[in-house]
């Protein structure tokens, strides 16, 4: 497998622990640890056409693309651009869960997300601070190109 290698994610799937006293995280939640860093430090590009120019212009250290998305034109020109460059991807399976990763949603009193837009794709720019997510993530691209 190449660096471009399309990386899916499935919920529950473990990572190896960073450390020996931290508890492990698993893909999913690296995943969501580090989209939300990227938000806070304006790293994050959400949507097609926003995502395909920082693709294009190899900003990206990763992908992030919904599985649900209705256009397969859509689909193939983010896993060709991501192939081309170099760059990760990892799929999630809804557009709405995408959505709600990457901050589009309102968040009500209880803290629950309410009104979530769907999101075809993102893309992470800036990881923001360093973190063990980071570094999880890291791994599991490494380890699924290997």
């Amino acid at each position: 497998m190449s660096e471009g290698d399309v990386v899916e994610v499935v919920e529950g799937s473990a990572a190896a622990p960073v450390d020996v006293a931290a508890p492990a995280l698993t893909v999913d939640e690296a995943l969501k640890e580090v989209l939300k860093n990227a938000l806070i430090a304006d790293g994050l590009v959400r949507g097609v056409r926003e995502s395909v120019k920082a693709l294009d212009k190899r900003q990206a250290h990763f992908c992030v693309l919904a599985e649900s998305t209705d256009e397969a034109a859509v689909k193939n020109l983010i896993e060709a651009l991501c192939a081309e460059h170099g760059i990760y991807l990892i799929k999630v399976p809804d557009g709405k869960e995408l959505g709600k990763l990457v901050g589009l949603c309102k968040i009500d009193r209880e803290g629950e997300a309410r009104k979530i837009v769907r999101c075809a794709v993102a893309v992470v720019k800036d990881y923001g601070e360093d973190s063990a997510a980071v570094s999880v993530l890291l791994n599991h691209f490494k380890s699924r190109s290997a």
